[in-house]
């Protein structure tokens, strides 16, 4: 199967998850999976959150950010992933002064 994520309309989302400002994401959800393209502006976040039930990949894309996972700062930059096992909290900052660009799974 194949996913063209600029045929998904994209949505901006206020305070996703208790985050600053909003994140701007194309959604593919099959009911088992989402697979999401997401943009954080500067400044930006996602709010601190906990996977229950699931588990999170995120693949940066472009920018630069923070990623807290269990309290612990991480560097977020293009060509890492960042994982958050299932029971787990994280998250993610907009710290550079370009759009922080991702793929997120959630599974």
């Amino acid at each position: 199967m194949t996913i063209d994520f600029e045929k998904i309309e994209e949505k901006a989302i206020p305070n996703f998850k208790g985050g600053e400002d909003c994140v701007n994401a194309r959604i593919f959800d099959d009911g088992a999976a989402k697979i999401m393209k997401m943009r954080l502006e500067p400044g930006s976040s996602i709010g601190t959150h906990t996977h229950e039930g699931n588990a999170e990949v995120i693949f940066i894309l472009s920018g630069n950010g923070t990623h807290v996972a269990d309290g612990q700062e991480e560097v977020a930059k293009p060509g890492m992933a960042l994982y958050c096992p299932q029971g787990h909290t994280h998250t993610l900052r907009n710290t550079g002064s370009e759009p922080l660009v991702f793929y997120a799974v959630v599974k």
